[in-house]
């Protein structure tokens, strides 16, 4: 399809790297340095175009039932917002991302965006080079972090009853995050595609082999891989807690999330029982009780996912039935 005349004329020497149909003959194309908003000749309008540069320090979203609108902050030079239809956000943030991190220096030329995901307040972006992570209200502000591929050293995926932890090893230390359950196998897929591929290898042992070579020790076990961070498996961005029965093993596991070792005395708190083995302080009552919660919480993300589903399509009747008219 062609580019507007108005359109080509604000260009300049760039060209488009993506294009979005915002509905109607209504446009967004994204530029390396900027994204372009345009606005078709309507009954009351001319056409028009507006300029939104990537040099951003954040992006905020707000949602209605059938918009959304994106406000860009530029710190001292003020803010800029753009509605566009609640379908087509994900379709725009995508490439919008690709053009903020190459502003920012935080991408390599010739360095792509793989995937963009958003759940809740996780904003997730993997590139053919490093996974760039981003929490809080905002989509996106400086206040990033990234995991560089060279940098990794294994990879593991922990389900849980809600939520999937990504677990990257990096040298000493762990990052983790999670994805809903629904959502889980794109990110492994998406995450396992990248690293891969950067390392040019075909599946995970491949990879560790690798990695364990260039650190010049033997490859690290994935048990170890899975261990948990001495600040737990991050922060919980879907309402739902991933706990898992207390095993009648060494020890019982505190509210913090740090395992209590359990002496033949009592000594730590611990009850004892008559042939001085030790008993977990937690009950069994208690297990089957925090795993009728996290069962309940599950049935309700996804009873909320259904509604969203539905209001969706209704929405989209609606829009329909107008157009008919």
């Amino acid at each position: 399809m062609s580019l507007p005349e108005i359109v080509t004329d604000r260009l300049d020497d760039e060209q488009p790297v993506a294009e979005v149909a915002l509905g109607g003959d209504d446009r967004l194309f994204v530029t390396p340095s900027r994204t372009l908003v345009y606005r078709a000749e309507g009954l009351l309008s001319d056409e028009t175009v507006e300029e939104l540069p990537h040099d951003i320090e954040r992006i905020t979203v707000e949602k209605s039932r059938r918009k959304a609108t994106l406000t860009l902050d530029y710190g001292i030079d003020g803010e800029e917002s753009v509605t566009i239809p609640k379908g087509k956000l994900d379709d725009v943030l995508h490439p919008m991302f690709a053009g903020v991190l190459d502003a920012h220096g935080v991408t390599d030329p010739g360095e792509s965006v793989k995937r963009t995901f958003r759940f809740s307040e996780l904003t997730l972006i993997v590139t053919s080079k490093r996974v760039v992570k981003h929490i809080g209200q905002s989509v996106w502000n400086e206040e990033y972090e990234e995991y560089p591929y060279e940098d990794v050293t294994n990879l593991a995926f922990e389900p849980g009853n809600v939520a999937t932890s990504v677990v990257l090893t990096l040298g000493d230390h762990q990052e983790r995050f999670k994805a809903p359950n629904e959502d889980a196998r794109v990110v492994e897929a998406t995450v396992k595609d990248a690293l891969f591929s950067y390392y040019d290898v075909g599946n995970i042992d491949e990879f560790r082999e690798i990695a364990a070579a260039e650190e010049g020790e033997g490859a690290p076990e994935e048990e170890e891989a899975a261990a948990s961070s001495p600040f737990g498996d991050g922060p919980d961005l879907f309402g739902g807690d991933d706990q898992a029965e207390p095993e009648e093993s060494e020890g019982t596991t505190g509210t913090d999330g740090i395992v209590e070792q359990v002496s033949a005395d009592g000594e730590d708190g611990s009850a004892v029982s008559d042939g001085s083995e030790p008993v977990a302080a937690e009950s069994v009552d208690t297990a089957e009780l925090a795993t009728e919660v996290s069962e309940l919480r599950e049935t309700i993300e996804q009873q909320s996912t259904e509604l969203d589903r539905q209001n969706e399509l209704i929405e989209q009747l609606i829009e329909e039935l107008r157009a008919g008219r």
